[in-house]
This record gives structure tokens, C-alpha cells and sequence, in this order.
């Protein structure tokens, strides 16, 4: 089995997923993320992974261990995580830096609330899954064959980084766009920024290997440079000047590194921008829940705690593109055909991919159980003020991005798929 050949080991105890914070003035002091009233580490999580252990331990699921893939290819099975979400990332910027390189990039698949991070030679999977109440819940799964294979869940050296400013001081996620040498080791004096949709295209994905096409426009991605006294002593100058041709519309990889101990030979480019829009998304919710906890019912402090969420989930500030784009997979045509959809056919993950990420921008993640968990009073603001800009209520500025076209049909799409906003709205 390849990815468990030598004698590397490591603790699982110093796994993160996903890309960490690589300053340690990010991390939280004294380093309480307990998160009262949440009481996120002694809460007993209701997430997918959990779900699944259990249903492991009653014997009703069996996980098929892969000698090549170990647990990986029966986890994005069983847990229904697409192979064409894979992403690939050569940057050393996670606790397994030793492993990871422009040769061996570690991968990041992932659904609509799971996360599967995968390194080659590495006796663990890495795993954040979107708890309903907790948000980001992390763990590590033993690439060793087992009977009844166990989960870990995992606490400070995973939230060391994950529960930082970053990732607005809740357990959640982050995807850095940072510029590497030639090995893999980020400059971080080039600067680094956590990517959503509304980072400009240009600074997206450095440190990340991309599949697609995107015209004219170019990023960080596919990029490496030689590490000398100007890219490390002047690193932002040098950055200005980078050419980023190199890295641009690239759709194979094989000449790069060897693909064959991955799943597959991409790194498609919709698949990184999708994740990099919900990842947001994932971290506002998990802000959303924790504030309205603590308001204890104030309502100024629950409007206040709500509003955020409604500015990210209606795409406000989104970068957007200058000409389409596209990935390599069929990533893009399978996550629209998941739906729901209303009576005309319409759905909220129709992707546009010319001028922006969704056809109709208001995110998919209003479906999530996530969302669903928040306490009635959020989600009766956020409905309430959704209509408020659907309807033309709220005309501000603020929701220019919205043509009155976007905001007739979202309205009619949310009164057909979620019948808990036609509900709200109706009663107002």
C-alpha cells in the first residue's frame, strides 16, 4: 500500500485539515474554546462522522479498506463526497508539512458539510465535518485496516488554527492563498488571505494546484518561485511583477508531478471555487449560532448577529470574474443536479461560472442542516430581511449586485423549495 510504505509516523494528536494560520499571533490565548453556552468540546457532536461511527459500531455499515487508497475511497462513498471535488494542495502550510510538496500535494475532497483531507504516506485521513450546533467538528481516521475502523476526534491542536480570527474566532475553516518556493514553503512576507468568493481572481490559489480555464484572467495558481533574497526580503515588490502565465489554463498536470497515486488527475478549478464560497459560509453560520446563543434574546443583538449571514449568503462584495471559467471534471454538472428545485426548474446551485460563482446568488448552504439548526429567532431575521431585499424593501446599496431579475427569482425559488421562509413571510 503505497501511501503507508516506510516508517513515518505521526501523532494524531498534531493533524489539521484543511490550510492553518502561519503566523502564531492567530492563535487564541489562553486558548479557552470551550465557547460557552455552546460548550463546544464537551458537547457530544451530531454530525455525518458521528452518524457513520455509529452505524460502524452496529455493524450496519462496513468500510472496505483499499490497499493502495486505505479508507478513502469506501469514506467518499459511503459519505456520498464526489472524487471530482478533489483539490490539491503543494503548499507546506499544514502540521504534516514534511509530507506534503509540489511533488506530493496533499488532497482535499469534499461535500456540501464534509471535508476529507488525504497525504500521501500518511497513516491517517484528515477530517472536518459541519455539526449542526458546533460547527466544525475535526477528526483523524487510522489508515489501518480494522474491523470496526474509529474515528478520533480531535481538540486543541487542530483548533490551535482553526479557531482564529480567521475563521471569525469559531471552530471553522480556512483555504490560504499563499506564494511558495520552490519546495513547497510558503513566503509568508508575500502575503497570505483566506479565499472566498469575494477575493479578487487574481489572488486566489497560491500554494493550490488548478485544472480549468479561466481567459485572460490569471492567479497564483500552478505557481512556484525560487526562494532567493529578493522573493523572501521583498517578497510584495516581487509579487507585482510575478508572471503568472506559467500557471494559467493549465487542464493536465501530468508533466508537474505524478498524478497516479490520486484519485484522480485533477484539481478542478469549480470545484476549489465552490469550496472556497461554502468554507465562508461555514464559518458564519457557526458565528451566527454561537452570537444569537449568547444574546440570550436581546434582538437588537440577534438582528446585529444575524445580518452578516445575510450579506454572505446573497453574495455582497462578490469579486466575481472578467471572462468565464471552467474545471477539467464533471464537477460543475453534478453538484446543479442535486436541486431542490421550484416549479419552473430552477435551482440555487445552478453554477453561472461567466460573471459569477451561482446563476441565482443566494447560497445553496440555506438548505444545509446547518442552517436548518439555527435557533428559530436567527432564522426568522434572516428570512425577514431576505424578503426585505427580495422584495425591493431594502433598496440600498449595499445589494446592488442583485439585478431585479436575481431577486425575482430567488424569491420565487425559496417560496417553492423552503417552505420555512414562505412560512415566516406569509406570517409578516
Amino acid at each position: 500500500m503505497q501511501r503507508l510504505k516506510g516508517t513515518y509516523r505521526i501523532a494524531a494528536a498534531v493533524v489539521v485539515v484543511l490550510v492553518p494560520v502561519l503566523a502564531a499571533g492567530a492563535f487564541q490565548a489562553p486558548y479557552d474554546f470551550e465557547h460557552v453556552p455552546i460548550a463546544y468540546t464537551t458537547s457530544a457532536p451530531s454530525d455525518a462522522i458521528s452518524r457513520l461511527q455509529s452505524r460502524i459500531d452496529s455493524g450496519e455499515t462496513r468500510l472496505q479498506f483499499d490497499q493502495e487508497h486505505g479508507y478513502l475511497p469506501a469514506l467518499l462513498n459511503e459519505l456520498r463526497i464526489p472524487r471530482t471535488s478533489q483539490s490539491l494542495v503543494f503548499s507546506k502550510t499544514s502540521l504534516q508539512l514534511f509530507l506534503i510538496s509540489p511533488e506530493t500535494p496533499r488532497a482535499i475532497y469534499f461535500s456540501d458539510d464534509l471535508y476529507i483531507g488525504s497525504v500521501q504516506s500518511s497513516p491517517i485521513l484528515e477530517i472536518a465535518s459541519m455539526d449542526p450546533k458546533l460547527g466544525a467538528v475535526f477528526y483523524t481516521l487510522p489508515q489501518k485496516e480494522s474491523a470496526k475502523p474509529q474515528f478520533q476526534r480531535e481538540f486543541l491542536a487542530c483548533l490551535l488554527c482553526h479557531d482564529t480570527p480567521i475563521t471569525n474566532e469559531v471552530p471553522g475553516l480556512m483555504a490560504l492563498s499563499v506564494l511558495t518556493d520552490r519546495d513547497g514553503n510558503a513566503i509568508p512576507s508575500a502575503g497570505t488571505a483566506p479565499m472566498s468568493d469575494r477575493t479578487p481572481f487574481k489572488e486566489r490559489f497560491g500554494g493550490w494546484y488548478v485544472t480549468g480555464t479561466h481567459g485572460a484572467q490569471r492567479t497564483w495558481g500552478n505557481l512556484s518561485v525560487a526562494a532567493t533574497k529578493e522573493t523572501i526580503g521583498n517578497a510584495k515588490t516581487y509579487v507585482k511583477r510575478l508572471d503568472l502565465e506559467p500557471g494559467a489554463n493549465v487542464t493536465s498536470l501530468s508533466t508537474r508531478f505524478n498524478t497516479k497515486p490520486y484519485l484522480t488527475s485533477h484539481s478542478d478549478l469549480v470545484a476549489q471555487l465552490v469550496m472556497t464560497h461554502q468554507t465562508r459560509i461555514h464559518n458564519l453560520l457557526t458565528r451566527t449560532r454561537f452570537d444569537v446563543a449568547a444574546a440570550a434574546g436581546n434582538q437588537e443583538r440577534i438582528r446585529q448577529a444575524v445580518e452578516p449571514l445575510v450579506r454572505g449568503m446573497l453574495f455582497v462584495w462578490e469579486a466575481g470574474f472578467e471572462e468565464p471559467v471552467s474545471g477539467t471534471t464533471t464537477f460543475a454538472e453534478d453538484f446543479a443536479k442535486v436541486g431542490p428545485r421550484d416549479h419552473k426548474g430552477r435551482s440555487l446551485r445552478e453554477l453561472d461560472l461567466n460573471k459569477r460563482l451561482l446563476r441565482y446568488p443566494l447560497s445553496y448552504l440555506v438548505y444545509s442542516d446547518q442552517f436548518d439548526a439555527l435557533q428559530p429567532p436567527a432564522k426568522e431575521q434572516f428570512f425577514r430581511r431576505v424578503r426585505e431585499i427580495l422584495t425591493g424593501e431594502d433598496a440600498s446599496k449595499d445589494f446592488s449586485n442583485l439585478s431585479e431579475v436575481d431577486r425575482k427569482a430567488i424569491l420565487e425559488i425559496l417560496v417553492d423549495t423552503k417552505p420555512e421562509f414562505a412560512s415566516v413571510t406569509k406570517a409578516e
